[in-house]
Parts: C-alpha cells; structure tokens; sequence
C-alpha cells in the first residue's frame, strides 16, 4: 500500500527495518521502474482519460486565475496574492506527477532516472506543505479582514504579504529537503521496481536496506507537526471570526460576513477530506486492493487544483466578473 503526499497521511511513516543479508543491494541504481496501478494495467488507457481531463481543467483554470489577477488591479489585495501562491503551486504539484503518470499509461514508459525520481520526490512534498501554510495565511487574511476590517490594509501591507509568503516558501523548501538528501544515501535491496505511478517518499523507503529509522522518524514528525499546527491554526482563526460574526447586528450581515469565507473553507475541504479518508484507508482498510490506494494517491494530487479555481471563480464575485467581462470581450 502506498502513501499519500499530504501531512496528513502519515499511516506509512512509522519507522521500520528492510535489511536482508541476502538480498542484491542496488547501492546506486541509475533508474527506477514505475509500474504505474498495478493490476489495472489493462485499464490505463481508460483511467488516462479522467486524469488528463482533470489536468488539462486543472491547467486552464489555475492560469486563467493567474492571468485575471495580474490583469486586474482591483485585485491586488492579500486574498487574491495568497489565492496566486495556491495556483501556483496546484500547478506544480499536478505538472509534476501528470505528465509521467501519462507517459506511463499511454507509452508504457516507465522507466525514471533516480535523479529525476528524487526531484520529483522532492517536488510533491515539498508543494505539498506549502499547500498547506497556504491555507494558513488565507485563514490569517480572512481573520484581519473581518475582525480588524479598518486596520486590514495597514496590517497586511505588501511587504507583510510578501514576507508570509516567503516564509510558506522557506518552510516547504526546508523541510521537506532531507527526503531526498536521505533517500540518495540509502543502499537499495531487492529490487527497482516501485508499485506506484509516481515517486512517492514511502514508496522509496520500503525499497532500502539498512537503518532508516531517522527518515522515518524525521518524515513522521514532519506529517505531524506540520498538519497539527497548520489545523490549529485555522481553527483559532476561524474561532475568533466566528465570535466576531456573532455580534453582528442582523443575520444578514451574518451571512454576508460569512460569505466572504466560503470559497477558503470550501478549498480546503477539497483539500483535506481526500487526504483524511486516504488516511483512514491505509489505517483501518488492511483488505483495501493496493489499487485502490494509489488511485485515490493520484486523485488526491489531481482533485484539488482541479477545483480550488472553480470553487473562487464561482465563489468569488470579483474573479466571476472580471472572466465575464473577458468572455465577453473576447466575443465582441
């Protein structure tokens, strides 16, 4: 069974052993082999067609959301700067596995330079962990601009802004940088093959020999730590705008108020509810076919930048009129 890339499928981090005095030792294997969904290989031409479906709407929609905001200076604003930084990284989250996972299913091309696999290792976790300091400086922007509306501008100024990104930045970058670093150093047993369509952390691990309890102690803390503050977080943020909604005067105001949070908490609904039952399923679901497991690891990479901008072009009436008025433009 293989883990998902969020913080919080953490069922797989526990440390464990798989040395073996008589296994080969692949100490530095130049490729690795990605079987893509073992025992749906008969199915990959099939399944490549939701997921390039999906990619292809995730593509359009988070550069259309790239491209209005930058167009548009009414929308130069903290929402819509946190709202890019998410774009990009659905980008790059879904562009690093997609295109491979393709070529898998439509070539058979499996094989991968370990380097490459590394880099695309790196590549998942790392903007996955940004993800999700994303969410957390949203939550902060929602925070200020309803419990200090007043003050919302002279608090989360340009340089403030750009300095909580730099630090979601920093901290993926950081983090998540001794996986690669660890898994370059191990010696591999066995075999090359990973059952998986994409280079996921886990996956390498079960394949090396020797001690790997510090990758696995060190991943695990990762998971924690980070999706248990990240969660506190929001949460705190959404407690005091929760108490600052209810001493509005009219339920109206109420549901105004309320309504300029939807599209945050809806994405991350989109976000953590597939990592969570991923997490349920690697931790209760034992007779779960492992096929099952990585297909809901790929639709977890693809679900969410998929949606994340149609829930804010829907949700969000600037982002809906200024695509509007482009359609509309266009036409004319």
């Amino acid at each position: 069974m293989q883990e998902t890339p969020l913080c919080l499928s953490v069922a797989h981090l526990l440390p464990y052993s798989m040395s073996d005095s008589n296994t080969t030792d692949f100490t530095n294997p130049s490729t690795f082999i990605l079987l893509g969904i073992p025992g749906l290989e008969a199915a990959h031409v099939w399944i490549s067609i939701p997921f390039c479906t999906m990619y292809t709407i995730a593509l359009l929609g988070n550069f259309t959301i790239l491209f209005i905001v930058k167009r548009e200076p009414s929308l130069h604003e903290p929402m819509y700067y946190f709202l890019c930084m998410l774009a990009g990284s659905d980008l790059v989250l879904s562009t690093s596995i997609l295109p491979k996972t393709l070529s898998i299913f439509w070539f058979n091309s499996r094989e991968i330079d370990f380097s490459a696999c590394l880099t695309q290792l790196y590549f998942i976790h790392c903007f996955s962990v940004m993800e999700s300091g994303i969410f957390v400086a949203m939550a902060l922007d929602r925070y200020v601009a309803i419990c200090h509306p007043l003050r919302h501008s002279t608090i989360l100024t340009n340089p403030v802004v750009a300095k909580i990104g730099l630090a979601v930045v920093l901290r993926g970058i950081m983090l998540v940088l001794p996986y690669p670093i660890l898994a370059r150093r191990w010696p591999y047993c066995r075999t090359n093959i990973i059952p998986h369509s994409y280079c996921e952390h886990m996956a390498m691990v079960k394949l090396a020999c020797g001690d790997i309890r510090i990758s696995s102690y060190y991943s695990l803390s990762v998971a924690i730590s980070v999706t248990s503050l990240d969660v506190f977080f929001i949460a705190v943020s959404y407690i005091h705008i929760l108490r600052a909604m209810s001493s509005l005067p009219t339920k109206d105001a109420r549901l105004k108020t309320f309504g300029t949070c939807s599209s945050h908490l809806c994405a991350i609904l989109v976000s953590y509810i597939p990592a969570l039952f991923s997490f349920l399923t690697h931790r209760f679901g034992h007779n779960v076919a492992v096929h099952f497991h990585i297909l809901m690891a790929n639709v977890y990479v693809l679900v969410p930048p998929m949606l994340h901008p149609i829930i804010y072009g829907v949700r969000s009436k600037q982002i809906r009129d200024r695509l509007l008025r482009l359609f509309s433009l266009k036409q004319t």
